[in-house]
């Protein structure tokens, strides 16, 4: 099968390469699935970089659709053929961004979900709904989601406002509209922004949920807040340590929430949910997917086409 891997630590651009390698042979417990869909996460350049180093090669691509082709042992509730999504594995010599994949975790795809918004799906809802968990974010609280743009932050204020929270997002023009029709108030970054946040807030929110790249904003998220434990940041860890924030420690190994996968799917399936994606590429066109996503212009979700 042709896959998507590297044989040594670099930047991905170096590394990276498109290589014929052996279909992967399910485990127990694992299916193994044709792939039609996978999406590229910033998690991805990091492994070519070193991130969890292990035995090499190693493949990327963590977020999978595709039809189920082959179970392992003791696999029930799914058969050959059926429509999947899910996570995929990244320690083996093979991952996601291949013709073929195995997965551990897996979840029926409905039918009117298209395999590319299926793939778009588990890093950003895994990530956000375990921050507002870490959080406390519920009914009747008000929460401020910095970097509400990026597919994680766009997912968080979605899942937040489902749980009964007021959402105060900070965004670009890409998506402030569609922010705001699903019932955020937003506003911009920048200068001034603790200002703006208090007045939509009429004083200070309850908390904050910091999903945008590091940008030394997080002074001035805690300034939106009564106290600086009161933010939660999912990249900035150095300036929350030095700052009093939450971020990274016991908070970075929160229990995972891919059990919450499959309503997320029915909701997308249904219109009332959804990760941006912003373009799709053919494996061969890797290069340029990678280009953009580490640019920090993408602007949505990146998606690999395969089958």
């Amino acid at each position: 099968m042709r896959t998507l891997r590297f044989h040594e630590h670099g930047d991905p651009q170096d590394v990276l390469r498109v290589e014929d390698a052996a279909i992967p042979a399910p485990g127990p417990g694992q299916i193994r699935v044709n792939v039609q869909a996978c999406g590229l996460t910033p998690a991805d350049w990091a492994l070519c970089r070193g991130l969890f180093a292990g035995d090499l090669p190693r493949g990327i691509g963590l977020e999978v659709a595709g039809t189920v082709d082959a179970l392992g042992d003791g696999v029930t509730g799914v058969g050959i053929g059926d429509a999947v999504f899910g996570p995929a594995p990244f320690r083996g010599p093979t991952a996601g961004a291949s013709e073929q994949a195995v997965l551990d975790v897996w979840f029926p795809r409905p039918p009117a979900l298209d395999p590319v918004d299926a793939a778009a799906l588990p890093m950003a809802v895994e990530t956000a709904y375990r921050g507002l968990d870490v959080l406390g974010v519920r009914a009747g609280t008000t929460v401020l989601v910095h970097g509400a743009g990026t597919t994680v932050g766009y997912a968080a204020v979605q899942i937040a406002i489902g749980r009964g929270a007021r959402v105060i997002a900070t965004a670009g023009e890409t998506y402030a509209d569609a922010l705001r029709a699903a019932g955020a108030d937003v506003t911009s970054y920048g200068d001034g922004l603790p200002e703006r946040v208090r007045a939509l807030a009429g004083g200070p929110v309850d908390l904050v949920l910091d999903t945008a790249p590091v940008s030394n904003a997080l002074p001035g998220l805690i300034r939106t807040v009564e106290a600086p434990e009161h933010v939660l940041t999912l990249s900035d860890f150095a300036a929350a340590n030095e700052l009093g924030a939450r971020g990274g420690g016991p908070d970075a190994h929160a229990a995972l929430r891919t059990d919450v996968l499959g309503e997320y799917a029915r909701l997308a399936a249904e219109g009332r949910f959804s990760v941006p994606v912003a373009r799709t590429f053919a494996l061969e066109d890797w290069r340029t997917a990678a280009k953009l996503s580490q640019s920090g212009q993408a602007r949505g979700k990146l998606v690999l086409k395969i089958g």
